[in-house]
């Protein structure tokens, strides 16, 4: 199966700290990745470069076959990216906002008009749409930082924390939508919320210190703590990330 997302090799340090180090995987159409790991694991840094917000030290993105560096219009046709905070600009309203990104993607009269108008319709904006910015809750400003990200129906979605500050009603409609979007589509979703994963994910990797420290379905993460028959995720993510996990002898994973 051919990959619309794939990461190789992805090294990036900050003075002394490594923060990511060399970070490789692949994601195809219909496959929705969980990408997880502790705080300061390196989830965001990875998400950024991959996005064409930060140049990686060492390795490549590719995005529909397209170099993030090599050729970022190209590539970033084909991408949908949910930073970290959502940020937006808080003066303009939400159906402001996305005309402006349509126009930037270019999308303009009939056709950006059609797209701003799904947009919010598959985010449950439309309540809020006349307001500024600023006066929304944290949950509707992720939504608006989600309809950006789909607005121009890319093919690969890039999710930092997409169900942050989101109630658990808006959160089941976040997870109904990526479940609608995923077809046909590579969809990456950072998270600290273990149940999403069981949820609308089709595979986990988990990182930790920079490194995949482990790949699998939920299930296969699960067969990692040896002696136990249903571990949850949160017992194999703690598992995994702690030093003192026997499976991670010295070398692994290197």
């Amino acid at each position: 199966m051919t990959a619309l997302l794939e990461i190789d090799g992805l090294y990036k340090a900050f003075g002394p700290v490594r923060a990511v180090n060399g970070i490789s995987l692949s994601v195809p159409a219909g496959e929705v990745l969980g990408f997880l790991g502790p705080n300061g694991a390196g989830k965001s840094t990875t998400m950024k470069m991959v996005a064409g917000f930060l140049d990686p030290d060492q390795g490549s993105a590719r995005i529909c076959g397209d170099d993030i560096l090599l050729s970022p219009k190209a590539a970033k046709q084909n991408l949908g990216y949910l930073p970290e905070g959502a940020p937006a600009y808080g003066e303009m309203t939400p159906v402001g906002f996305l005309k402006f990104c349509a126009s930037i993607r270019g999308l303009k009269g009939a056709q950006g008009r059609a797209a701003v108008d799904k947009a919010i319709k598959r985010t449950a904006l439309s309540s809020v749409a006349g307001q500024t910015i600023d006066t929304l809750s944290k949950g509707f400003k992720r939504r608006v930082g989600i309809a950006q990200a789909i607005l121009h129906e890319p093919k690969v979605l890039v999710l930092d924390e997409p169900t942050d500050g989101l109630d658990p009603n808006q959160k089941q409609q976040v997870r109904d939508l990526i479940a609608e979007l995923s077809e046909g589509r590579a969809i990456v979703i950072s998270t600290h919320i273990l149940d999403e994963v069981d949820a609308v994910c089709s595979r986990a990797v988990i990182i930790d210190q920079g490194k995949v420290v482990a790949d699998g379905t939920a299930d296969e993460l699960r067969q990692l703590i040896p002696g136990k028959k249903t571990p949850s995720l949160d017992e194999v993510f703690r598992y995994i990330t702690t030093s003192d996990a026997v499976h991670r002898s010295e070398g692994d994973h290197g």
